[in-house]
Order: structure tokens, then sequence, then C-alpha cells
């Protein structure tokens, strides 16, 4: 039987390997359709099997792996179906979300948009266009506790995720962020004014970004998409 040393070290072994992982699907460094073997990861992290087999579970619980029996375990390719499925859906929780943020919205809740577009405009005075990603989740989370639904974020935030890797592929940093940071920009001016129409017409225009993206990735990598 394991004492509770063995069972804190799996548990970190496991948090290792899919952290890694993790980071390395999402940055495209491990690219769709690549295969992974448990033995092989095993050897690298210098671990048994079983911590990888774990790890495998929850990548292929985010979307992020295919494990089939007796067939490797690949990287999964995108999905056009789910990636649509996912706008489709966060499209819809953003609209509540930006309405009730326009209604909702305090003067400390229009402090802390500023301090947040504040923080996006000096990123792009530096430079520091890896630090975005950080700032963009904050400046969602914020709206949705304003609108009092942060259970809302939950949502925003999954769905997020399963279109971020494509980011990658897309336009670089230093031409994506200013776009993005104006649309924010729009979107936390309509919230602090209460005006719900404009911060969800703000709001579609930000989540559309992606749409002509997505078109050119798909006809550029077709092998990183799943047959339709």
């Amino acid at each position: 039987m394991a004492d509770a040393a063995d069972i804190r070290e799996e548990r970190t072994s496991v948090d290792d390997i899919f952290d890694t992982l993790r980071a390395e699907i999402m940055a495209l460094e491990l690219r769709p359709g690549d295969k992974l073997s448990e033995s092989d990861m095993a050897a690298r992290f210098g671990v048994s099997r079983q911590p990888v087999r774990d790890a495998f579970n929850r990548l292929a619980n985010q979307d992020l792996l295919v494990i089939r029996p007796k067939r490797a375990t690949e990287v999964k390719r995108f999905s056009m179906r789910e990636i649509e499925k996912s706008r489709f859906v966060r499209a819809a929780v953003e609209e509540k979300v930006l309405r009730l943020a326009a209604e909702n919205c305090d003067l400390v809740g229009a402090a802390r948009l500023d301090m947040s577009i504040a923080e996006q405009e000096q990123l792009l005075e530096t430079a520091s266009f890896d630090s975005f990603g950080a700032l963009d989740l904050i400046f969602h989370k914020t709206l949705s506790q304003i609108a009092k639904t942060e259970f809302a974020f939950d949502v925003i935030l999954t769905e997020k995720t399963k279109i971020d890797r494509l980011c990658v592929l897309g336009l670089s940093k230093e031409q994506r962020l200013p776009d993005l940071v104006e649309d924010h920009r729009r979107i936390a001016d309509a919230v602090k004014q209460h005006d719900g129409e404009a911060a969800v017409q703000a709001g579609m225009v930000h989540l559309g970004r992606l749409d002509e993206t997505i078109a050119r990735i798909e006809a550029q990598n077709a092998n990183y998409f799943e047959i339709r």
C-alpha cells in the first residue's frame, strides 16, 4: 500500500506532465495529429507509465488528446463543427454578460475596467505581448463579476480554451493586439455608459475577428483539421 508521500509524489508527477504537455499543445509545439507514446513520455519525465496515463486522460477530458485503445494517442485535430459550436455558445453567454454588466456597472466596476484597459495599453507601449493572455482573461472575468454572473466566466474560459490553439497560427501578436485592445476599450466604454446594445455590438465585433483567421488557417493547414 502506498504511503502518503508516494501519493503526493504521484499527484505531483501527473500535474507536472499535464501542465508541460498542455502548454506544448497550446503553443503548437505539439501539433494536431502528432502521436504520443506512454512509454516515450514516461522515459522523458522519468516516471512510470501510470502518471503519464493519468495526465493523458486529463488532457483528453479537455479535448486536447484523442486516446484510442490499441492505437497511438494523438494530439486532437481541430474540428470545425466543435469550433462553430464553441463560438455559438460563447457568443450567447457573452451577450448576456455584457448586457448585465452594462446594467450593473457602478463606480467600482468602472474603475476596475479603467485599470484593466490601462494595463493593456501599457503592455502595447512596452511591447510585452506575451502578457496579453493573462490580461485578456482578467478583463473578461471582470466583466462577468460586474454582471454578477461569475459562473459565466467558467463557460467563457472553457470555450475560449478550445479556440486558443488556433490563435497561435493566426496573425502575429504585434499585428493582432492593437485591434483587440481597442475592442476591449470600446466594450468597457459602453459598459460604463450603461449602453448594453453598444457593449454587445462591440463584443460581437471582438469575437468575429477570429472568423476570417479560422477560415484562412483551415485552408492553409488542412491536415490540422478533422475531415468534415
